[in-house]
């Protein structure tokens, strides 16, 4: 599994990442296509899970995210994402409260999440209903975080389950859950951060809001990218 061989590489006192500009460039020496891998600002790797599933830890957290739906509502100003979190290694446990966690969108605004009363005011039947339809599996956990957890901030607005403001993150627990933020003006093309705050640290997900050019380009040469990405936080000998 490919976060198996990312987790390996946290021995990694600077690692940087992320997914970003998907205009391709050509060695003469490699067929195969490339991206610039922008930096976080943070130290943390990345993984390239899925078209539209991205990853990112440190040494303390592990953050993992499916965007399609979001992809799929340009122009609309509510954004969901899929999402899972867990700590690693000797992390204690960590209580996860709402406050920790923001969006960056391409202008460089950064967004709160969305209280559980304005996503329910909010109109976001049309959105849940396309994450219904349109999303991709986030099971790509480390081993040690086999026992399923619901990241409970936000609940469908079918379901009977209430949403809370608080979530305790363990090494065992595979933490999961839709998070929904509002975009004033609409989501537009071109790259986000998820942010989350742990105890010490931030983990800073990348996620590019693709152009039909680009999801085009993306799902061609998926492996050349991820081969890339896998190659860019390899061990130096």
């Amino acid at each position: 599994m490919q976060i198996k061989r990312a987790l390996t590489l946290m021995i990694l006192a600077a690692l940087v990442s992320v997914w970003a500009a998907m205009v391709p460039t050509v060695s003469l020496a490699q067929a195969a296509p490339e991206v610039k891998l922008p930096q976080p600002g943070v130290p943390e790797a990345f993984t390239l899970e899925g078209k539209f599933v991205r990853a990112a830890y440190n040494n303390e957290g592990y953050v993992i995210l499916g965007y399609q739906p979001a992809n799929r509502s340009i122009g609309g100003e509510w954004m969901l994402l899929d999402v899972g979190m867990t700590v690693l290694g000797k992390t204690p446990n960590y209580t996860l409260t709402r406050d920790a966690i923001s969006i960056e969108t391409p202008d460089g605004k950064t967004l709160a999440m969305a209280t559980s009363s304005e996503q329910r005011a909010g109109g976001t039947q049309a959105v849940q209903k396309r994450a219904n339809m349109q999303r991709d599996s986030i099971n790509y956990f480390p081993r040690s975080a086999n026992q399923p957890c619901r990241l409970g901030f936000f609940s469908d607005l079918d379901s009977p389950a209430m949403p809370f403001d608080q979530v305790e993150l363990s090494t065992n627990r595979a933490c999961v859950g839709r998070l929904y933020f509002h975009v004033p003006g609409g989501i537009a093309y071109g790259q986000h951060w998820l942010n989350v705050k742990f105890q010490n640290s931030l983990v800073r997900v990348p996620f590019r809001i693709l152009t039909k050019d680009e999801e085009k380009f993306v799902g061609k040469n998926l492996k050349d990218l991820q081969k890339q990405v896998d190659e860019a936080f390899a061990p130096k000998s």
